[in-house]
């Protein structure tokens, strides 16, 4: 039962995020590009049991994050090149966490 739950609460998470994706979309796309193959790569950790429920909840948090300052720097309608520096850098470090993560020894029980 707590195991159905929790992929449900990944699911809705997932969901909510690609949501998101449409409504903060940038004029660049390099970074939209890069979102969603994050977002790939953590669905993919989540259905092989790389990832467990609880790493997977940390690294959907933290792009969620991103999507946020990029909504916030995108306020005025377009990025500037230090506002694009600073998304690539936090998508650098998530692409760091996610991959630390898919390659730790936890694993998630896959049924």
């Amino acid at each position: 039962m707590k195991k159905i739950m929790t992929i449900t609460l990944v699911a809705g998470a997932l969901s909510l995020i690609a949501a998101g994706v449409a409504f903060a979309s940038t004029n660049d796309p390099r970074i939209q590009q890069r979102e969603l193959n994050q977002d790939k790569r953590i669905d993919q950790g989540v259905a092989s049991g790389q990832l467990t429920p609880k790493e997977a909840g940390r690294v959907e948090a933290q792009q969620a994050k991103i999507k946020q300052d990029e909504a916030r720097m995108k306020a005025d309608g377009k990025l500037t090149k230090k506002e694009r520096a600073k998304l690539t850098r936090e998508q650098n470090r998530a692409s760091r966490t996610i991959y630390r993560q898919k390659h730790d020894q936890q694993r998630a029980r896959v049924n």
